[in-house]
């Protein structure tokens, strides 16, 4: 069975799939009589059409090592995941390699990321390491296929790097 091993969630590493969501820096302005600090427009949203919706998703925890063979798509928008909680989840990966899913990568988050998914992006489904799994989700919300599912012929194991 082969093998990934997981790498810190970095915004340079993440970058062929996705935006990487969290405060870094100065806001780029103060608002609320400069009590908050606002960081401005950090994913790139993309859909082909419909609009952008919010859902909470409650998935179920898993651990490491994690064994997987199923990643998904989403052709016609980008899909954000904001966890609930502090707690770290893994992301699961892969590029596409002439409309099928190659390799995959594993990231482990820090306590404060989330993550935008490019439009068309393989990935895993939501894995929380912690209960509870509490997401606020960011989507495409309209008519039309926006899921495609691809099972590996292998199973593939997570270890933490």
């Amino acid at each position: 069975m082969p093998e990934i091993f997981t790498s810190p969630l970095t915004a340079e590493a993440f970058a062929p799939f996705g935006d990487v969501l969290e405060i870094g820096g100065e806001p780029d302005k103060w608002i609320n009589a400069g009590a908050c600090g606002r960081y401005h427009d950090r994913a790139r949203l993309d859909f082909v059409d419909g609009q952008a919706g919010i859902s909470l998703f409650n998935a179920q925890p898993r651990s490491l090592p994690y064994e997987f063979d199923l990643v998904e798509r989403h052709p016609l928008g980008s899909q954000a995941f904001l966890p609930m909680t502090e707690h770290p989840f893994l992301v699961v990966v892969a590029p596409d390699e002439g409309g099928s899913p190659g390799a995959p990568r594993a990231f482990l988050t820090a306590p404060g990321q989330g993550i935008n998914l490019y439009r068309g992006t393989w990935h895993g489904v939501l894995t929380p390491l912690h209960a509870p799994g509490l997401f606020a989700v960011v989507d495409r919300i309209g008519s039309g296929a926006n899921l495609e599912e691809v099972t590996y012929s292998e199973r593939w194991w997570v270890r933490e790097g």
